[in-house]
């Protein structure tokens, strides 16, 4: 069976420039429509797309039902599923209008890969996920050795993460440079920086208490003066991996190098949970933890608004409704208090906040 196509090989390249350059597409938003093109082409045996038909994307869907993951070895999640198939339905329906394709593909057999309302509301279905404390980072933070440069990194890290709410693609590629520890602010340019949309903004360190602050600080102080570096070495360098003493590979310090990826700080926040003896939160989750702390410290809507900037978010209801999930405990007292005469002193505050919050991004100011 063929495994190439010459024909579809070409007009996918052609998708892939288009989702760049017309729809600001990032590099991981196109591996993730390769890879279900080329899940699709490997199930219908690589046929030109030319020759498309409705039924392959109905035979295509029963297939994913029948698959599972590498990774869990359990059926593909409705999500996995749900993304793939409108990954597919975009470029069919791109297809339908390029050249050469427009007299074969109709504009509506791309709707042919959606999945049943069912289906979709399962996909699109929002799930509490579990969000540190900082009682937990601090823990976390105190109990990180610090014997060697790279443990030093790696506890500076975490410090750094709960500071700014920093995503770990923009962390990864930071240099000292985009550091002020003098204004204690945080540099996102996105020039040099592989931030979210490419958008360029500056963060505050946040008020988060504990050691984080000084753990940051001390570390920055560690690479200018004890290791010498400059504005364009990277805040958090990649390890120097080098031949040990039994010929083997083994970490021997920092290499003057931004990592890639942001991999290695999801397996560096894994690791320092897990020697914590908690459950592993991945750096995202830190974003989560600190807009609670917002809504619990602002007093009034510009405040949170201030807040919701310093995390890079333009809208300050993205902030509410994309990160301020309640907490199911909170939930319930909220519930339960509901009964009562007067909600507590935090909650009414928090209502008054949000409502006023919606007023102003209803008359444009926000």
């Amino acid at each position: 069976m063929a495994k190439h196509n010459s024909s579809n090989t070409r007009i996918k390249r052609d998708y892939f420039q288009y989702l760049k350059e017309a729809m600001r597409r990032d590099e991981a938003s196109i591996d993730t429509v390769a890879k279900a093109l080329s899940r699709f082409e490997e199930s219908n045996g690589y046929k030109d797309f030319g020759r498309f038909h409705r039924e392959q994307a109905v035979a295509f869907k029963r297939k994913l039902d029948e698959q599972t993951s590498v990774r869990t070895g359990k059926p593909l999640s409705r999500a996995t599923v749900h993304s793939t198939l409108s990954a597919l339905k975009a470029f069919f329906f791109w297809l339908a209008g390029q050249p050469g394709y427009k007299s074969k593909i109709a504009y509506d057999d791309a709707n042919y890969f959606n999945l049943s309302d069912k289906d979709v509301r399962i996909a699109n279905a929002s799930r509490q996920r579990p969000v540190p404390s900082l009682d937990q980072i601090n823990h976390v933070l105190a109990s990180m050795p610090v014997a060697t440069d790279i443990e030093l990194r790696n506890r500076a890290l975490i410090a750094f993460a709960i500071l700014t709410g920093a995503r770990d693609g923009a962390i990864a590629s930071l240099r000292m440079k985009h550091i002020d520890l003098v204004e204690g602010v945080v540099h996102q340019d996105a020039r040099d920086v592989r931030t979210k949309a490419s958008k360029s903004f500056r963060t505050w360190f946040f008020p988060v208490g504990g050691d984080a602050l000084e753990i940051f600080t001390r570390y920055c102080q560690h690479l200018r003066e004890k290791l010498l570096w400059g504005d364009d070495d990277p805040l958090f360098p990649a390890t120097l991996i080098a031949i040990d003493e039994s010929g083997g590979f083994a970490p021997s310090g920092l290499r003057r190098e931004n990592w890639k990826s942001a991999a290695p700080i999801r397996e560096i926040f894994k690791a320092a949970f897990e020697t914590a003896g908690l459950p592993y939160f991945n750096p995202h989750s830190f974003r989560n933890t600190l807009v609670q702390l917002g809504e619990r410290t602002c007093t009034t809507a510009e405040t949170f608004k201030a807040w919701s900037q310093n995390l890079g978010h333009e809208q300050v209801l993205t902030t509410f409704t994309s990160y301020g999930r309640v907490a199911p405990h909170r939930q319930a007292a909220l519930i339960r208090a509901m009964d009562r005469s007067r909600v507590g002193d935090t909650d009414e505050r928090l209502t008054k906040m949000l409502a006023e919050t919606v007023r102003n991004y209803q008359s444009g100011n926000y």
